[in-house]
């Protein structure tokens, strides 16, 4: 299946306003990270925008509502995911939004709550 990029309005979401009009090759979901003009963001709402043409509706725009962020020293990409924190612990949250349910703001290094993921 091939991948087509669709025009994607950011609009930033205090103070409302579009910071940007741009053709993305993926579908950012809430949560994710965006970078624009040397800035991070993150995603906090997606929304499809919709025509009716040739008897069908079709998809015709991507707006993204999103606030500045930091994006976290410890965010790792693995097995296709985004993931903050250390993932070799038996307690991270494997999400990009939440390190763990024993130490969700981190660090983990050092953490007294770490226990390795056996096989």
């Amino acid at each position: 299946m091939e991948q087509h990029s669709l025009p994607t309005e950011v609009i930033l979401s205090h103070p409302h306003q579009t910071i940007g009009n741009l053709h993305l090759d993926w579908s950012p979901q809430p949560g994710s990270y965006l970078d624009l003009e040397g800035k991070t963001y993150t995603v906090l709402e997606r929304r499809h925008r919709y025509q009716f043409k040739s008897g069908r509706y079709q998809l015709q725009k991507i707006a993204l509502y999103v606030q500045s962020a930091k994006r976290p020293d410890d965010l790792n990409f693995v097995n296709g995911n985004w993931m903050i924190g250390d993932t070799t612990c038996r307690y991270n949250a494997r999400s990009e939004l939440v390190r763990c349910a024993v130490n969700p703001s981190g660090p983990c290094a050092g953490c007294r709550s770490y226990e390795p993921v056996y096989s």
